[in-house]
């Protein structure tokens, strides 16, 4: 038995309120602990979570729109992505001039945290059937969380053992190439997506 429009549309607000506060919650742990532990790739993932809220914001008001409002909010999204990527960046580069020196303790427990938060939220986006654009880009988002808070892992490991702030700042390069990637790709399915519906619509 197939689930009713309205019933899919429901489902699908539902889970996207739910990882809304959920990355709401998460780039807040990630500001305070990367303040204390004077860490970027911490400041860098709080950005993330924080750029997703506002992407999964997006997502809900898009719900309720036609194809092409929803392929706007995914490019809008796209290009959040890129803007974000281009300030860690800034941030990386300043850490790097100036110096700083992480916590490992803290990157690492943050990160156990964020990872289980965020893959609880790409599970939920996963079961969405045939997700649309904008959804498809929410994914896209978690994803690259979840893969992210990996390398926060292993960079706070590495700033435990030799005690210098290179793995910090490795990563915090790496969360922005992964936005980097992550923007791109939306940016293109949004535009075949676009030609789609153009294509459709003659």
């Amino acid at each position: 038995m197939t689930a009713s429009p309205g019933g899919k549309v429901l489902d699908e607000r539902r889970t996207l309120w739910i990882v809304l506060l959920l990355n709401a919650a998460i780039a807040a742990g990630f500001f305070a602990t990367g303040l204390i532990g004077d860490s970027s790739a911490l400041i860098a993932n709080g950005v993330d979570n924080l750029s997703d809220t506002a992407v999964y914001g997006l997502s809900l008001a898009a719900l309720s729109h036609g194809r092409t409002w929803k392929t706007r909010a995914a490019m809008a999204s796209g290009v959040m992505l890129l803007l974000f990527a281009g300030g860690i960046l800034l941030d990386v580069g300043r850490r790097y001039v100036q110096g700083s020196d992480p916590i490992g303790p803290t990157m690492m427990v943050m990160s156990a945290i964020a990872g289980v938060v965020n893959y609880i939220c790409l599970r939920l986006l996963q079961r969405i059937k045939k997700p649309d654009v904008n959804l498809r880009a929410a994914t896209t988002f978690s994803f690259n969380d979840f893969i992210s808070n990996g390398g926060i892992l292993i960079a706070g490991a590495l700033v435990l053992w030799l005690g210098t702030n290179w793995p910090d700042l490795l990563v915090g390069l790496a969360t922005a190439l992964i936005a980097i990637k992550g923007g791109i790709e939306i940016l293109r399915d949004a535009r075949a997506e676009t030609k789609t519906n153009a294509e459709t619509t003659r």
